[in-house]
């Protein structure tokens, strides 16, 4: 029979140059912390908010129903 030859993993052995542990850990709790808090990411807040072009075709669309069913249209 013939035997098939499977890959091997690559080791991963990847050390950032700039890591700081100390650094780390003050940013983890400070993350902690805002979550206690309740403290909100500002771009969250934005993806929450609605177009006014999405409010202005709203209330087109139901003027243009209203004068249709009334039928002065």
């Amino acid at each position: 029979m013939l035997k098939k030859k499977l890959p091997k993993n690559k080791s991963f052995n990847y050390i950032p140059q700039f890591y700081d542990p100390e650094q780390d850990e003050e940013l983890k709790e400070l993350e902690r912390r805002k979550r206690k808090l309740g403290f909100r990411n500002a771009s969250r807040l934005k993806r929450r908010t609605k177009s006014p072009l999405l409010y202005i075709i709203m209330i087109a669309l139901l003027v243009y129903i209203y004068l249709k069913l009334s039928g002065s249209i």
